[in-house]
């Protein structure tokens, strides 16, 4: 019996567990596989992907968080890697597919060092000290532009660059420039942005470019009553955290009913206390009411006497987004209501759109913006919110460290270049982890140019000689394969982003190389226990 059998007799029946190279490979492959899952969507000619779940809801997407999200990945490495592209796209906005891809191929290298009887622990050294140089060559090579509309058109353009959005992506950047401008101060202090102040909402029918930018809040929801007033103007506006209704005894209670009389003045009380109510409310000059909980009809009889528009359970989010626009707070009680509670805007306006209603609340220089998404198609919408989502992330990510590096290939070219001359200077099998590491960069160009349906080996043979004399800045031109400045093309992306997919997608390789032995437990079914080679 095999020490690796003996060890294996230790665990109960319900167990499974793969020990040394057999783990390694089982893991690398994993990783491999999901990295060339979503490869041929990286890039301004890559492919989409159409994944149609359990109940026939299709998506349409070439975003890599989006696609993995959505595949039911058995594999432990596998789920890893999508908690991975799931955390960039949590963090900054963006660069799912690059990190995936990346944390593949550096796995793919370093099984080739495996092959070669190259222990882990010496691999994972010379990937460490490869990142540490990295960052540092990263620095180097970023640029520290100042900001204005056109660099922040050209990040968002290149984040919208590929995806199924393209045709209209002018438009959809001056709407997501707009939008971060609108939310931040001049200096664009990241400390001031809260991303969450940028609403995006999805209207189906119309066109992508029918897409725009409202200075304020968009609620789909209607109006509780036909007769009240359809625009508002300088609205005096309340936030209502308590029911519009018969308000309920804190002590449970039978009221015995023996005559109609009885009955009658029962339902006067009880109408008697929802128009106190409504006349608190209108005592005060209020003409606009978001209540967090329910109107009853009666109620809404009455406020539309008072020429109130009212709208009841808006969600407790929008309540909070509500009181940030018109400087509000909500109130917990109509009797307790005072006029420094009260908000205004500029108007309030309910719109149909396709046959449905929705409700604008706009004013001039809102601290909320909301984002609104068209197109003709449900998965047509979810793609033109994805791509803004996407783009409003990279923005924000700019603002972080206020740097750029080069798209089209040219930022990872330029780090395998400065990789490649750095490990010259090294000795022994550390060396060829560094070398591992930068060939692994190569990927990203790599893959830009087969997803165009270029020739890899000339095109990138041409865009190493720029490198190597010093051309940091050269890119791929993807429509025919011209070497281009990619910087004066404006093709650029945020530093912060470049940097994390690079960082995040080698701490995931390392992590992943460290494991020899996974233990399955608590199999359904247990498997036969497997020897290892």
């Amino acid at each position: 019996m095999t020490k690796e059998n003996e060890e294996s007799n230790l665990l109960s029946d319900d167990y499974y567990r793969v020990i040394g190279r057999k783990a390694q490979r089982n893991n690398i492959m994993a990783a491999k596989l999901v990295a060339e899952a979503v490869r041929t969507t990286l890039g301004p000619k890559g492919m989409d992907k159409m994944i149609v779940d359990q109940n026939n809801n299709v998506i349409v997407t070439n975003d890599g968080a989006e696609i993995l999200s959505h595949l039911r990945l058995e594999h432990p490495v596998a789920r890893m890697i999508a908690d991975l592209s799931k955390n960039q796209e949590r963090s900054v906005g963006d660069g799912t597919t690059t990190a995936a891809v990346l944390t593949g191929e550096l796995l793919s290298n370093a099984e080739r060092l495996l092959d070669m009887n190259i222990h882990p622990s010496t691999i994972i050294k010379g990937y460490k000290n490869a990142l540490n140089k990295t960052k540092e060559f990263l620095d180097e090579i970023s640029i520290k532009p100042k900001i204005n509309d056109e660099i922040l058109i050209k990040i968002t353009e290149t984040a919208m660059t590929g995806k199924g959005t393209e045709q209209a992506k002018a438009i959809l950047a001056d709407i997501c420039v707009r939008a971060i401008k609108a939310i931040s101060d001049s200096s664009f202090d990241e400390s001031l942005i809260d991303p969450s102040d940028i609403l995006i909402r999805s209207i189906s029918g119309g066109s992508i470019e029918d897409s725009r930018i409202l200075d304020g809040i968009l609620l789909e929801k209607e109006k509780i009553n036909p007769s009240m007033p359809k625009m508002i103007k300088n609205p005096k506006i309340l936030l209502l955290d308590e029911p519009i209704q018969v308000r309920e005894t804190e002590i449970q209670a039978n009221v015995q009913i023996t005559t109609p009389e009885q009955m009658h003045q029962f339902i006067d009380m009880e109408d008697e206390m929802i128009e106190q109510m409504v006349e608190a409310i209108a005592s005060h000059g209020i003409n606009v009411v978001f209540c967090q909980k329910g109107i009853d009809n009666l109620a809404s009889h009455y406020l539309a006497r008072k020429g109130i528009l009212a709208l009841r359970r808006v969600t407790h989010s929008d309540m909070l987004k509500l009181a940030k626009m018109t400087d509000a707070k909500i109130v917990s009680s109509v009797d307790s209501i005072s006029d420094s509670d009260l908000g205004n805007a500029d108007i309030v306006r309910e719109e149909k759109i396709d046959d449905e209603n929705y409700v604008f609340i706009e004013k001039k220089e809102s601290k909320v913006i909301t984002i609104i998404a068209r197109g003709s198609t449900i998965e047509g919408i979810d793609e033109v919110k994805r791509s803004i989502d996407d783009a409003i992330g990279d923005l924000i990510t700019f603002v972080k460290t206020k740097k750029v590096v080069c798209g089209a290939g040219a930022c990872e070219m330029a780090l395998l270049t400065k990789l490649s001359n750095y490990s010259e200077g090294l000795v022994g099998k550390e060396r060829l982890a560094v070398e591992a590491f930068s060939q692994a960069l190569e990927i990203i160009p790599r893959t830009l140019t087969e997803n165009a349906g270029l020739d890899p080996l000339t095109v990138l043979s041409n865009l190493k000689v720029e490198h190597k004399n010093g051309n940091f800045r050269m890119g791929i031109d993807e429509s025919d394969g011209r070497i281009i400045d990619a910087f004066k093309e404006g093709i650029i992306e945020p530093f912060q982003l470049k940097s994390e997919a690079i960082t995040s997608a080698t701490e995931l390789a390392i992590m992943i190389l460290r494991i020899d032995d996974v233990i399955y437990a608590n199999l359904s079914e247990p498997k036969e226990k497997e020897e290892t080679a």
